[in-house]
Formats: C-alpha cells, structure tokens, sequence
C-alpha cells in the first residue's frame, strides 16, 4: 500500500484514465477496479472517490446516468468530449512526471565521469 501523499496527486488521472479505458463505469466499480490493476497496493475509498467525481461532473468531464439497480440507484460515470482531452493531457503529462522522477531516483551514469 502507498502511503496517501504519493497517491493524492494521481486519483482524477486515475479515474479518468479508467472512464476513458471503461467507457462508463460507477463508484465501487470504480474503487474496485483500481484495487484489481494495482494488486491491492492503492485503495480507492469512498470519502476520496465521490469527492473526485463530482468534481468531475461539476468541472463538465464526465456526466452520469442513475439506473435503477434492484431496489437501489446506481450511479454510472463516463467521460465527456472535454473530459476525453483532458484524460489524454492528464495522461500524458502524469508519464512524463513519472520519467522525471525516474532520472532523480536511477540517474543514468555518464560515461567518462
């Protein structure tokens, strides 16, 4: 597991990435999943993922759809126009920070030096 601090800065790309990856998906599917991919080393809680999400929504990147789910709604998430851009933007910009941080903890060795 990863401490909080290392994963804050990461949870809207994450989400967005697995909307983008999902097409629509809703909150435990959501939480479930992140566990799935990452073998259990990030857990999604609920009082970081809905925040996230209605940030989302209130931002226009992803709408949602309730459906009546036996005798509960279930609320299902996906990805706007904008919301498609700014996965892409987010995605691209969190894999190169993730190459950057890789030059500060595994510095190539420079020939001759």
């Amino acid at each position: 597991m990863y401490s909080s601090e290392l994963i804050k800065g990461t949870l809207k790309v994450i989400i967005l990435k697995l909307l983008a990856d999902g097409n629509r998906m809703y909150g435990y599917e959501l939480s479930q999943k992140v566990t799935e991919l990452t073998v259990g080393k990030i857990e999604l809680k609920e009082g970081a993922l809905y925040p996230i999400l209605h940030k989302l929504e209130a931002d226009g990147l992803v709408t949602v759809v309730e459906e009546s789910f036996g005798k509960r709604i279930r609320k299902y998430y996906s990805l706007t126009g904008s919301g498609k851009n700014e996965t892409n933007e987010r995605v691209e910009e969190i894999l190169d920070f993730i190459k950057t941080i890789e030059s500060i903890m595994k510095p190539r060795t420079v020939l001759g030096i």
